[in-house]
């Protein structure tokens, strides 16, 4: 595959990582619950990784040709984003002054980085409209293998990038119960504000 597509690809991925959303929001959060930000950037990773493969398999395809197919993924999309960000509006994080939360913890935010990312409506269009374009059906490399060096490339764009932002947020919410709690009341009504933007934009317009 050209090295040049996977740069050019990169390129217009980081540009789409660094601008803030629902993807920030949750590192920030969940990084403040536990000891570390790596369970939330794995569940996130994993998410797309899973994006990844249905798109080399034909299903992106498939959805990008299907207007009512891709409004029901954004409709659930918008509809867990609300959920989540409503939990982590009611529930803002504040640092653990023990470095680790309660058994299990971590886990559940693995499951939750899977959805953040998996029904993420702006990661879906990435993957779904975005990526096929810096394809060449006429290379070395079949469709399928140039998706997957292109998500492996957009996989670790977003550890490197949230595993960075989560650390730096935390470091510096750290001892800030106060500041950390209001962090965490925007990042669950930036998620909620964003899942309830795209429910009324797919319903009503």
């Amino acid at each position: 595959m050209a090295t040049g597509s996977v740069l050019a690809f990169w390129s217009v991925a980081f540009l789409l990582i660094a601008v803030p959303g629902a993807d920030w929001a949750f590192t920030i959060s969940a990084g403040l619950r536990g000891r570390s930000v790596l369970p939330a950037v794995s569940g996130l990773v994993t998410g797309y990784a899973a994006v990844t493969v249905v798109v080399a398999a034909g299903v992106g395809a498939l959805v990008a040709g299907s207007p009512d197919l891709l409004t029901g993924l954004t409709l659930v999309g918008g509809a867990y984003l609300v959920w989540h960000g409503a939990a982590t509006l009611m529930r803002p994080a504040a640092p653990d002054p023990q470095g680790a939360g309660p058994e299990g913890t971590e886990w559940r935010i693995f499951l939750r980085g899977i959805g953040v990312s998996g029904l993420n409506p702006k990661g879906l269009l990435i993957f779904v409209a975005l990526l096929p374009q810096f394809t060449d059906p006429d290379g070395r490399w079949p469709v399928a293998g140039q998706i997957g060096v292109l998500g492996t490339t957009y996989m670790a764009t977003c550890a490197l990038f949230y595993l960075a932002l989560g650390t730096v947020a935390r470091g510096v919410l750290k001892g800030r119960p106060a500041a950390a709690r209001s962090i965490g009341r925007l990042s669950g009504a930036a998620m909620a504000g964003l899942g309830a933007w795209l429910l009324v934009d797919r319903l009503f317009f």
